[in-house]
């Protein structure tokens, strides 16, 4: 034996019973055991120490295997819990994952090796463990062996013997901090290296949750802002309106319509199609229905409205034109007064009691793309029974039927419409839209707007 393998096996004989290529443990070791037949009849054993070799091959392993779960989820707790989880079962007795604090206090995971994690939101004093206010402001963690566990506060544990706090990298910004508890032994160095490797990784994830989780709130309240508005009851106007994105995969697109309340009960419509459609297009819309509540507060005549509106388009980057009919809604005796305007846009389509379709006289220019616009105005009486139809070309246009490539056209929708006489505008607007998307079927189409403004019927006593 050389000096190596005596310090190895200082009072024993090296076993008779290897076999070549075989993992030896010795003194919580394992060493490759490498035979050699010698030409004396002798054998030579040669021992190689791999005990770091399949320890690095393992936690490899293991890193692979938690990348992996943790990927599985983009929601911030369910991630957090799941960080937890997998440093209690492979690093420490005991994990607490914590994350930066809201106005509710921090959000803490807490998990015992082989039990559930458990998440709240808590107030805690982060200065009470070393080390811990700065891992959760993206330090570097300061050493386990400088961090005192008979000063641990309650909050965290209790009959401890070693703690590590790591922070937990995020992106650009820190997604917390990692606190791994041990009752019954020390960390080494070695498993706090590998613990903060871990921490990367969960950080990582943490964070894309996160981020994730913001997004989506963020493109919920801007779509909520960019989509049609939910309309509301009024006692002398019945009104309906129904919205379909050209892709079924998108929420928003360039077809609009918007209901503003005006004095003396008179209500002003507008339904509009922006160029394009998807998001660019929503974008526009977005900017034109911003644009006409501003000037309302200022103007309510439909010639001025359109003429500012077509100002404000040819002075905006990269504008978009448009097509537009605007309408102030007044009740009267005889059931409802509409002054419509149009800038380019179909002209609406007025559905009497009886099933008599009409088509307003109203026509104009496109908004946003000439210097001068022309305006033409048209005025409706709708009686009991009676209602205007308000519509973009996505309806008209929709190609589809039979074939599969044929328009639906404006005279079949003038013919569908005779048997509309007398709807209420929910259940007009609910056909047309049905209509139209019948016709589609599963082809492509372009952004679908429809608006309905319908005379209620009177009550008798």
């Amino acid at each position: 034996m050389n000096d190596a393998a005596r310090t190895l096996f200082p009072d024993e004989v090296l076993p008779p019973d290897w076999q070549h290529g075989e993992s030896v443990h010795v003194a919580e070791r394992c060493y490759a055991a490498h035979r050699i037949d010698n030409e004396d009849g002798s054998v030579t054993w040669w021992l190689l120490d791999e005990t770091d070799l399949l320890l690095e091959r393992d936690r490899a392993a293991l890193l692979a295997r938690m990348s992996s779960d943790l990927m599985t989820s983009l929601n911030p707790e369910r991630c957090m819990n799941v960080v937890a989880e997998l440093a209690a079962a492979h690093l420490a007795d005991e994990a607490l994952v914590i994350a930066p604090p809201s106005s509710d206090g921090h959000p803490i995971t807490r998990c015992r090796r082989g039990e559930a994690p458990t998440y709240e939101l808590q107030h805690v004093d982060v200065d009470q463990v070393m080390g811990l206010s700065e891992a959760l402001r993206g330090f570097p963690p300061v050493p386990s062996r400088w961090i005192d566990p008979a000063a641990a506060p309650d909050w965290l544990a209790r009959d401890v013997v070693s703690i590590v706090v790591t922070p937990l990298p995020g992106h650009g910004v820190p997604a917390g901090a990692l606190i791994l508890i041990r009752r019954d032994k020390q960390f080494t160095e070695d498993e706090e290296a590998f613990a903060r490797l871990f921490a990367s990784r969960a950080g990582v994830a943490i964070s894309a949750a996160s981020l994730f989780t913001q997004q989506a709130v963020i493109t919920e309240r801007l779509t909520r802002d960019l989509l049609p508005p939910t309309l509301r009851r009024y006692e002398h106007v019945d009104l309906a309106g129904r919205y379909r994105a050209a892709a079924d995969t998108e929420r928003v697109g360039g077809d609009f319509y918007d209901v503003h309340e005006l004095p003396d009960d008179e209500l002003f419509v507008v339904l509009g199609d922006v160029c394009g459609k998807g998001l660019d297009a929503a974008v526009q819309t977005g900017r034109v229905r911003t644009a006409v509540h501003a000037l309302l507060q200022v103007v309510t005549d439909h010639d001025t409205m359109l003429h500012a509106l077509n100002q404000a388009l040819l002075t905006t980057d990269e504008s978009r034109f448009i097509t537009t009919v605007v309408g102030t809604v007044r009740p009267v005796d005889a059931g409802l007064h509409v002054r419509l305007t149009s800038g380019g846009h179909l002209p609406p389509l007025v559905v009497r009691a009886n099933g008599q379709v009409e088509v307003a006289k109203n026509k104009g220019t496109l908004v946003g793309i000439l210097p001068q616009i022309v305006t033409a105005t048209d005025e409706v009486v709708l009686a009991p029974g009676d209602s205007l139809l308000l519509y973009t070309d996505g309806i008209t246009e929709a190609h589809g039927g039979p074939l599969g490539d044929e328009e639906f056209g404006e005279e079949r929708l003038h013919r569908a419409l005779t048997a509309c006489g007398g709807m209420p505008a929910e259940a007009l607007v609910e056909h047309v839209h049905m209509l139209a998307s019948q016709w589609v079927g599963g082809g492509e189409h372009d952004d679908m707007a429809v608006l309905a403004i319908t005379a209620p019927r009177r009550r008798h006593s």
